[in-house]
């Protein structure tokens, strides 16, 4: 396997279990691997409701200290940006896993109020300046959604359009972006 080449900032898009979180994991391993001063965070977005996702958190959190030994896991589900300029300097790779998660927490509502469309924008608008002035690399993860059918309900086609114009965004501010696939990254901008 060639080694992997880390970019100043990824946005890494697939559908579900495509592979998404192992790039990232590969990316951070990279890193890590590259320098005895190089750590990672992983900022995670999750939020836990019933036990079946506190399973799925809990089984990716043993799978990832395995395949990426030493990362630390942060958790923030609302303000992106104050964990990405929390965790570290120059020597710190954060991986975001994930923005779709994240755009979730914000929008739809759960045991909480919801945030304004307003809010939202600003946590967006936030979010796209902390990844212009990461001081390390930045490497975020996020779901391609759109690609099927339009969606019933308002709030359902409201959340699809906003994580798409979302994705347009961070996408826009990334040196590197990456379609995954069965596992396989397309190249989407950037060079691998």
């Amino acid at each position: 396997m060639s080694e992997l080449r880390v970019a100043r900032s990824e946005l890494i898009l697939g559908g579900q279990k495509s592979g998404k979180s192992r790039r990232a994991e590969k990316l951070a391993a990279a890193w890590v691997g590259s320098s005895s001063a190089h750590r990672s965070v992983m900022i995670a977005t999750a939020q836990v409701h019933d036990d079946e996702m506190r399973q799925r958190v809990l089984r990716h959190q043993r799978e990832r200290a395995q395949r990426v030994p030493g990362i630390h896991t942060v958790e923030e589900s609302s303000d992106l940006a104050a964990a990405i300029a929390n965790a570290g300097g120059a020597e710190t790779l954060r991986v975001v896993d994930c923005l779709t998660l994240w755009l979730t927490c914000l929008m739809m509502p759960f045991d909480s109020e919801r945030f304004s469309e307003d809010a939202v924008q600003a946590r967006v608008n936030a979010l796209l300046s902390a990844i212009e002035v990461s001081p390390g690399p930045i490497v975020l993860v996020g779901n391609e959604i759109g690609l099927g059918v339009i969606p019933m309900g308002r709030e359902v086609r409201s959340f699809v359009d906003a994580l798409g114009v979302l994705n347009q965004r961070v996408a826009e501010k990334c040196e590197r972006v990456c379609l995954m696939a069965a596992g396989l990254p397309l190249l989407l901008k950037g060079e691998l």
